[in-house]
């Protein structure tokens, strides 16, 4: 497995192009279920979790073809509709062609999702929400197998609010019949993302960016062209980088309106910040200050920023908390950062930060994504040499990250793990 060296102390300066949105483009793609045809896509990050949605596209028959940031779908073929255990085990975000199947197909057989290490992300919300537009399903050696001859609208209250379950019941319930309520639904960017591709291609869906969603079932959509978002957590990661190296760092190709409660967090712990349309100018200061943060649901500071918020403020001066509402047992790069020299005190989901001069370089083992990208900014600001093991996650969602803090200034390099 491929690892980090990285040689701390080096401040960051320059600028960086943002790329597209993981989240987003994992929720258009299988949204091209919904019509068969061709799509072409713009600003599609080169990740593992993107070349995985192709492929499961592909076992569904599918042509998939990227070139560089440009991906295009061919859905004219697709005549399997099963997620095999072995592709989605891999990726939560599979279980978002469940929505689409049902709704076009009548069927769909679905595993049950795998994906980060940490916690439960139960799907019950997503099968629930599907129940009710009058899909009968059953769960048979850990498969959801939907059938419907057609779904009905339905009012759909969730409990809590879920990105992936309203981006679900968006998609099937474009084609129902009828109209569909949802109550509580999730307003994060990567939602309208999908709910303005779906307009694109012909649904009719009222509310975009509130809670309360109506959508008009049509009888059929057609395929169109998009532009992927700017993936926020990327940009807000470049920020923590950043900050934690008293570096001045410019964002291109980003949105800070998808980052106002972001940016008003690094304002508090005492960095200038400028903003412009697309991009984002950071400015820290030598003395970082503690902030508290809770993570909540859009427009709230995401739970996807906690691991790197906490690296950040470890050399803080002074004590903060970190409490993450959303998952309550997100906390395994603390283990890892303590080795680094932090000093963190851990309550199941609240985290108490007593910020030290300096971390110290050593050997950290990364477990999910963003835990990953937590120890590779710890390590960017620690002194000596930090070795990330594992970063075989971070490629799941940021694109070359190495690369890109290389061209700030950061002296960090991969070694494959054919090379040790």
């Amino acid at each position: 497995m491929d690892k980090f060296i990285i040689h701390g102390g080096k401040r960051l300066n320059g600028t960086v192009t943002i790329g597209g949105s993981k989240n987003a483009a994992l929720a258009l793609m299988p949204a091209t279920l919904l019509a068969s045809g061709k799509y072409q896509f713009d600003n599609v990050p080169e990740l593992r979790d993107i070349t995985t949605m192709g492929k499961l596209l592909e076992m569904m028959g599918a042509d998939v073809e990227k070139n560089g940031h440009t991906l295009t779908l061919n859905t004219f073929r697709v005549n399997k509709f099963e997620a095999p255990y072995d592709q989605v085990k891999k990726m939560r975000a599979s279980i978002y062609v469940l929505g689409p199947l049902i709704a076009r197909y009548g069927y769909a057989k679905v595993s049950l999702p795998g994906g980060c290490a940490w916690g439960p992300r139960p799907v019950n919300l997503h099968i629930e929400g599907i129940k009710k537009l009058g899909a009968k399903i059953e769960i048979d050696r850990g498969y959801i197998i939907a059938r419907a001859k057609r779904l009905r609208a339905a009012k759909i209250a969730f409990d809590v609010s879920s990105v992936g379950a309203t981006g679900n019941i968006l998609m099937a319930a474009v084609l129902a019949k009828g109209t569909t309520v949802i109550e509580n639904a999730a307003i994060e960017p990567e939602i309208t993302a999908l709910s303005e591709f779906l307009i694109k291609m012909g649904a009719h869906i009222d509310g975009i960016g509130t809670r309360h969603i109506e959508i008009e079932g049509v009888d059929a959509l057609h395929p169109v062209n998009e532009r992927m978002i700017p993936d926020r957590i990327e940009a807000g990661t470049f920020l923590a980088a950043a900050a934690l190296t008293a570096g001045t760092v410019k964002l291109e190709n980003c949105n800070p309106c998808h980052l106002t409660t972001v940016i008003s967090k690094f304002k508090e712990a005492g960095a200038s910040i400028q903003v412009g349309e697309g991009w984002i100018k950071i400015k820290s200061s030598k003395t970082i200050k503690p902030v508290d943060v809770t993570t909540a649901v859009y427009p709230g500071f995401p739970t996807d920023m906690q691991a790197q918020w906490i690296s950040l403020m470890t050399i803080a001066k002074g004590s903060s908390v970190i409490t993450d509402s959303i998952y309550y047992d997100r906390f395994k790069h603390v283990p890892e950062l303590i080795r680094l020299g932090a000093n963190i005190e851990l309550n199941k989901n609240v985290a108490v930060i007593k910020g030290v001069k300096k971390l110290r370089g050593a050997k950290v083992m990364s477990t999910d994504l963003r835990a990953s990208a937590s120890l590779v900014l710890a390590g960017l600001a620690a002194e000596g040499k930090t070795e990330v093991l594992r970063v075989y996650h971070l490629d799941r969602g940021y694109e070359h990250l190495e690369k890109k803090l290389h061209l700030l200034g950061a002296k960090i390099r991969r070694i494959s793990g054919k090379e040790y």
